[in-house]
């Protein structure tokens, strides 16, 4: 268990453009764990260089950051004043069409895997695609595989008949890590009040997002409006099922928001459909890791109890980690 003086504070999903001064970030936020993205597009090769990047970076930053494989190292963050960082993909093609690399990533210390980014890939449909056919064959293989090391299942970016499948299928909880209800804002990357609640029966979390396009009002947006939205979304399907997952990005240029749309198979010269790429502002209450605690004042201002208010900063997600991070 957690040192019981610290109740984890932990952000299931950032996208920066990593260095030292936002680990120090990190840090000085009081943030004990952050799932962060390691590869988007990028097929097995581009990962594994990608992952030797972080060693490194655990390796030179080890006074501020170190990998979390489980939530013991979560508490070994908490007692060392450091951030915990659990190793992510935004997509499945880093496993390509080999089933056997799950468990290769996961050996390497990945522990949460989104199945689809925005397209159709080989395991299911991306919430981008007008037809959604839903979990693949492969997909339910992954799943099954997933499910047996102990990496947990993410579908933030997935169509909704593959996502309630993910669910159905699934032997083990699944996760959103980050978006909001369709309710709060109806946009394509939310989910459907239906599939919250199908999230939930199933024990699952739903990690909020601090992305302004996933946001009422985008850039504009109150903190009384999200933290209006967090009450509505605990009365549907209970506080114990809510996070949050901030995506938030630090430092990159709009290069980086170009290749996060379409990869390199994604012609920009064809894509009239899409606005230039320009990364959105961020609500001014959430614009930097230390804004967090402008969150938790905010709940408790919605009418949060303090116990509640743990929850959704990270004591909830501490305990999915616990049961989701352990193989079977």
């Amino acid at each position: 268990m957690a040192n019981q003086n610290k109740t984890p504070i932990i952000d299931a999903l950032q996208s920066s453009n990593w260095n030292r001064e936002i680990f120090q970030s990190l840090v000085d936020s009081g943030l004990d764990a952050v799932h962060v993205t390691v590869a988007y597009w990028h097929d097995c090769r581009e990962t594994l260089s990608a992952i030797g990047k972080w060693q490194r970076w655990f390796r030179e930053n080890d006074d501020l950051i170190l990998q979390v494989k489980s939530v013991a190292d979560i508490d070994a963050a908490i007692t060392s004043n450091r951030t915990g960082i659990v190793l992510g993909f935004q997509n499945s093609s880093s496993i390509e069409d080999d089933l056997a690399l799950v468990e290769t990533f996961h050996t390497l210390g990945v522990r949460i895997m989104q199945l689809t980014y925005n397209n159709q890939s080989l395991v299911g449909t991306g919430y981008c695609e007008k037809n959604d056919s839903g979990l693949t064959i492969f997909g339910r293989n992954v799943v099954s595989e997933m499910n047996r090391l102990g990496m947990i299942v993410d579908v933030s970016h997935t169509s909704e008949k593959t996502c309630m499948e993910a669910i159905e299928y699934s032997e083990r909880p699944i996760a959103i890590t980050h978006a909001n209800p369709r309710s709060f804002h109806d946009v394509g990357r939310n989910k459907s009040d239906d599939l919250l609640v199908e999230l939930a029966q199933s024990g699952g979390m739903i990690g909020f997002s601090l992305y302004p396009l996933h946001l009422a009002g985008e850039t504009d947006c109150s903190l009384e409006s999200f933290c209006s939205m967090v009450a509505r979304c605990a009365e549907l399907i209970g506080v114990n099922h809510l996070g949050l997952g901030t995506d938030l990005c630090l430092g990159w240029g709009p290069e980086q928001l170009e290749y996060m749309r379409g990869g390199t198979w994604n012609d920009p010269d064809r894509s009239s459909d899409l606005p230039p790429a320009r990364w959105p502002q961020y609500p001014r209450w959430f614009r930097k890791n230390e804004d967090l605690h402008n969150i938790a004042n905010g709940l408790r201002r919605t009418g949060f109890v303090e116990d509640e208010v743990s929850m959704i900063m990270g004591s909830n997600w501490y305990g999915f980690f616990r049961e989701g991070f352990e193989s079977r």
